[in-house]
């Protein structure tokens, strides 16, 4: 789950670090009043959550309240990447020096998180990635033992910081550290933390990603969801326990266990089909689920066939299979079907589905054929 900018900036302060003072407005009028109160240049910035928000007209900088309305009202009437501005925030301007990138996520191949800085800050870190990797330095950090003084040194070393700087920087890391370890956090980025004409480092940008499964710890955070980034869809299958991501195929998926999810939609790319979702119906899935499920899959227009490929381990096959035929009753499709059922209760499961003439298969290779086979009519 992506946190929007501001209330981003919200968390990092918790935890000391500096942000400049804002506010956000819904209307033109409170992003004048706003301005009015910080007396002096402001960016007033939209709230959306994609890049590229500059280059679509979404931050401007007004030196009046007057100037700040108006930029307000035109920003508002945005639709950046498809996503609609609904709000912006109106945040006091800074005298801006220099430009750092500060952010931390997980390294997979470590297992580990890992902390990286970088000199050029203000850009996407992914291009800098790409064109001139040296510049970013990076520390890997024991989750046990946390953030240590050296590595927030290593890091302001590595990226040629003033020794002037160096203690703010460390305070800086070790808060950006504690509000993602605390937050349950998978991205807490500072792009750009910048060093003002006064000498100061300040937060002028923000950004984190949380890691949904576990938000039930933090349901505090849980409202702070932007609606308009996920599909009808995609909180439909949340409120009823799915994992379903939609993608760009014709053949819906529905499977439990991600890793099976994965390798069903790898075969089905192997034998010249597209996958149209991920749907971890997960285990223990009941027969309401199962139907709640394909009625999410048979949504998407773009489905030409599904595939259902169930383990029966928790989640027997024929509690699948009854699930299927729920949904059927009551959505009215002629969206061909192959369901490939293993584990326990599979032969009940197989034979409920015979009776009602739907097509089987033994193993996934031969469900993926008949899948792509159907979906290219």
């Amino acid at each position: 789950m992506k946190l929007h900018e501001y209330y981003s900036k919200r968390l990092f302060s918790e935890y000391g670090i500096p942000i400049p003072k804002g506010e956000i407005a819904k209307t033109p009028k409170e992003a004048q009043r706003i301005a009015k109160e910080l007396d002096g240049p402001v960016v007033v910035k939209s709230q959306v959550l994609v890049g590229g928000r500059g280059k679509a007209g979404g931050i401007k900088v007004a030196n009046t309240p007057k100037e700040a309305l108006q930029h307000a009202e035109d920003i508002l009437k945005l639709t950046i990447k498809d996503l609609p501005v609904r709000m912006v925030l109106v945040d006091q301007a800074a005298d801006i020096k220099d430009e750092i990138y500060l952010g931390i996520t997980n390294d997979r191949s470590a297992r580990k998180p890992v902390i990286m800085a970088s000199a050029e800050g203000g850009v996407d870190i992914e291009e800098i990635a790409h064109k001139t990797p040296e510049k970013i330095i990076k520390c890997q950090i024991d989750p046990l033992m946390g953030l240590q003084d050296y590595q927030a040194r290593d890091l302001a070393a590595g990226i040629d910081l003033s020794r002037d700087h160096w203690r703010a920087f460390g305070k800086i890391a070790h808060g950006l550290w504690q509000a993602y370890i605390n937050s349950d956090a998978t991205l807490a980025e500072i792009n750009p933390l910048v060093v003002t004409g006064e000498g100061q480092l300040l937060a002028v940008d923000g950004k984190m990603v949380l890691d949904d499964n576990a938000l039930f710890r933090h349901p505090d955070l849980e409202g702070y969801r932007d609606l308009d980034v996920d599909a009808g869809v995609e909180i439909q299958a949340r409120e009823h326990g799915l994992s379903y991501i939609k993608l760009d195929g014709n053949i819906g998926c529905m499977v439990n266990g991600a890793g099976l999810a994965m390798t069903t939609m790898d075969i089905i790319k192997l034998f010249g089909g597209e996958p149209a979702n991920f749907l971890d119906i997960g285990g223990g899935a009941s027969a309401e689920k199962v139907s709640t499920a394909l009625e999410i899959i048979l949504s998407d227009a773009n489905v030409k066939a599904v595939l259902f490929n169930i383990f029966g381990g928790i989640t027997r096959c024929d509690v699948v299979a009854k699930g299927i035929l729920e949904a059927l009753e009551e959505v009215n499709t002629n969206v061909p079907m192959v369901v490939r059922l293993v584990g326990t209760n599979a032969a009940e499961g197989r034979k409920l589905l015979q009776d009602a003439a739907m097509e089987t298969a033994d193993t996934l290779a031969e469900a993926a054929k008949m899948a792509v086979a159907a979906a290219k009519g």
